[in-house]
Formats: structure tokens, sequence, C-alpha cells
């Protein structure tokens, strides 16, 4: 498997949050705030966490030794996001990271002054985090989830590798600007395709399994799953339910794939992890958030599940596979 390199870090870093409570920061140590908008426990969010770790030792600090991590995890609930905001704000850190939209807007709500690092962040202008991508100009800078028009891939693959679909449902965090940008973005290029499109609310399990069910009614369907965290705490449900209603679905992670999804286009968490890490000891060596550029990705995972592919009777086409960075078998 890939990644292995990353094993010997995650059973540490489930442990980071428990051990940092209750501690007194020694003098001399640099201390660095992580909300992450996911549960301890959730293997993806501890490989993201092992990836900026080590990140940070290859830019010569060391837990314990230099730096302390100050993790908070709040999987969903808006309220626990907002309330962990405010709890690291007030252990006054050196910077904060923020994963997700929902974290990067509660930090910068909570303070307007202290450093900001966010991670797979789909609109950070919209959202007012930030001034502009080149010039930020406030206390947050960091790292795009996605551009909108990248969303169009993700139906341009639904077609290469399942041509007869003719619809497609795309779920989504209805709230979310991201949400919004990206089904505007497939729904405006949807007929050059020769697919209608129609939305679904990735907010509750219960909506998802009634929506998709009804969806599924009618022939040459499939799925888009958009960047969503609510689509991510439901992604073995929804797997499940590409599965039992044999619809073709396109995925916006690796890790879907790996969990039995067909295809996936996305930005590598791993990388830009280790980016944040990049732009953190910036800031920890003296520089400022407004002075450093938010960036877009730099690099994208194609992977396929041939094992889903031949499931679904689809015959996977040889240029597909070709491009693919990874075949799972």
């Amino acid at each position: 498997m890939r990644r292995r390199e990353f094993i010997s870090l995650l059973g540490g870093a489930a442990a980071w949050p428990v051990a940092a409570r209750g501690q007194q920061t020694p003098v001399g140590l640099r201390r660095i705030g992580a909300l992450l908008s996911s549960s301890a426990d959730d293997p993806l969010s501890q490989t993201i966490v092992g990836a900026f770790s080590q990140g940070l030792q290859e830019l010569g600090w060391t837990l314990g030794r230099n730096v302390r991590i100050d993790y908070r995890w709040a999987a969903v609930d808006a309220d626990e996001v907002r309330r962990f905001a405010a709890e690291l704000v007030s252990l006054a850190p050196d910077v904060i990271l923020a994963f997700g939209a929902t974290a990067s807007r509660a930090v910068q709500r909570a303070s307007l002054t202290l450093p900001i690092v966010f991670v797979n962040t789909s609109d950070p202008v919209g959202a007012g985090v930030v001034a502009s991508l080149a010039r930020p100009g406030g206390n947050a800078t960091g790292f795009l989830s996605i551009e909108y028009g990248m969303s169009t891939k993700w139906l341009e693959l639904l077609k290469q590798i399942a041509p007869q679909v003719t619809r497609a449902a795309v779920i989504r965090d209805s709230p979310a600007l991201a949400g919004a940008g990206q089904f505007g973005a497939i729904q405006g290029a949807a007929p050059s395709f020769g697919v209608e499109v129609s939305p679904i609310d990735s907010s509750d399990a219960g909506i998802i399994e009634r929506s998709v069910s009804a969806f599924a009614r009618r022939s040459n369907g499939g799925l888009i799953v958009s960047t969503s965290r609510l689509a991510r705490r439901h992604r073995d449900l929804i797997i499940a339910l590409a599965e039992r209603y044999r619809l073709p679905a396109v995925y916006p992670h690796r890790y879907y794939i790996a969990s039995g999804g067909l295809i996936a286009y996305g930005m590598d968490f791993i990388e830009q992890s280790r980016q944040a890490a990049g732009y953190v000891d910036r800031i920890l060596r003296g520089e400022k958030p407004a002075d450093l550029p938010v960036q877009a990705p730099t690099k994208y995972e194609l992977v396929i599940n041939l094992k889903t592919a031949k499931a679904l009777g689809l015959d996977v086409p040889a240029t597909l596979l070709a491009r693919a960075d990874e075949v799972i078998e």
C-alpha cells in the first residue's frame, strides 16, 4: 500500500490531542493550535495529522522540544467547531492550523489578529476569510481544496467510465458556498455532455438514502460526490448506496476509492498537509499571513477501483487506466 511511511506516525498522532490538554508550555516552545472538522478516530484525519507533523519535522520542528501542537476535533456540529475555535484562540498559540472552510471561518471569527493557515478550503474569498488569493491582506492564508471549474472534471470522468449515463445526482453540502459553486459548475457543463443533473443534500443520512433511492428508480443514472465534510462523514453510506443501486459514482478523493468507490479525482491531502507545514514554519519564523498568497492544489490524483468497475459491469477504457495515478484491483 502507498504511504507506508505514515504508519508509525498515526499511532502517536491519535494520542496528541489528549496528551496536550492541561500541560504548561515550556519556555522557548512555540505553540500551534489545530482545529479539524472531523473525528479523532477517522483514519483520514490521522493521515493528515501525520503528514503535517512529518512536514514540520523535516523543517526542524520537533514535538516536545521546540514546538507543541494543541489539537481540537469537531466532527460536524457547528456549535462545537465555534467552541473549539474560541478555546484554541484562548490558548494564545503562535499560529492556528484550520482544516476545512468551517474551521477556518470559525477561527477567524474568534480572532482577527492571530495567524491562521487553512487547508482544504474551497472559497476563502467568497467566505470573507481573505481579501484575495494573491494578497490575503489579513491574518489568514492557506491552501484551496478545489477550484470550482475543476468540478466539471468529475462529470467528464463519469461519462468516460460509464458512457450510458444521461442523469447524474450531485451529492453536495447545500448551505456551503462550495456546494453551490461546485454544483453550478457541473450544471453549466452538463448539456455539453448530454447529462441532466440534480442536487442531493448531504446533511443527513436519511435524506441521502431516500434521495439516492428515488433517483435510482430511473435508468442511466450516476452519482457525483462533491467536496463536502458532510459527504465525507457519510461516505460509507454513499458508497454502499452506489453499490446497492449499481450506480457509477465519481468521488473527490482517493479515500472513497480505498473504501470501495469506483473512481476519484481530487487533490492529494498528503501533499497539501506538507505544504501547510511549510507555511506554518514561515509564520513561526516571522512572516505574516497577509504576505503569503493562497495556493491552489499542486497535485491531483486519479484513482480507479477495477474491482468495483467489474462489479458494475463497466469496461474501463485503456486511456483512462493509463492516466491513473493508482489502480486498485
